[in-house]
């Protein structure tokens, strides 16, 4: 007998009897994602691995998501074109959301070269519940670092796709904070990321 394929049109959502503000509660604190975009050695992972640092020493629950430990993982089956890029960023939307809902801070590093992708991130958040912390340090900077050695490969030719080098960059429209790694410096970023995470609590 053949069988026919299950659809989404036969997939419910199940209704949780807990609710975000139960947890939030439960956690003594509301959940938040941080969205930190910006080019390959911009700052982004430091910036957020701070945070992340900063939050816990003041006893909050947190999880830190960066992009590259993703494609370790969930995101492993994923390239770098723009369509995998894209569903990179809707995964880990997604798990975001998710971690926030339960009442975590979740700081997120993820160059996210796409304003369309980012919009879409922003989207499954309440407003003060989502930060955007565009790391603005320049290419020129970035290149210098070359923290991987990926810049060094994407003008050699050996990498294709490469933001900032062959692919596009889109630079976030209103992000709640822009920052510039090359002349300030971490602990100044998080002490202003604190504020912003205070006045949204």
């Amino acid at each position: 007998m053949k069988t026919q394929q299950q659809s989404l049109s036969d997939v419910r959502w199940h209704d949780n009897s807990v609710s975000i503000e139960m947890r939030s509660k439960n956690m003594g604190q509301n959940g938040a994602c941080v969205w930190f975009t910006g080019l390959s050695g911009s700052g982004k992972s430091t910036l957020a691995n701070a945070l992340d640092v900063q939050l816990v020493s003041m006893g909050m629950k947190t999880f830190l998501l960066d992009g590259d430990n993703l494609r370790h993982g969930l995101c492993s089956d994923l390239g770098m074109t723009e369509s995998d890029r894209r569903e990179n960023i809707r995964r880990a939307g997604e798990v975001a959301k998710l971690m926030a809902d339960s009442g975590l801070i979740v700081p997120c590093a993820f160059i996210s070269p796409y304003e369309r992708d980012r919009a879409l991130v922003r989207r499954l958040f309440s407003e003060s519940r989502f930060l955007e912390v565009y790391v603005a340090t320049d290419l020129q900077v970035c290149e210098r670092r070359d923290p991987k050695g990926l810049y060094s490969k994407a003008r050699q030719g050996l990498i294709s796709n490469f933001t900032g080098i062959d692919s596009a960059y889109e630079p976030p429209l209103q992000p709640e904070l822009k920052v510039d790694t090359n002349i300030q410096t971490v602990e100044t970023v998080v002490s202003k990321l604190l504020q912003l995470l205070q006045l949204r609590a």
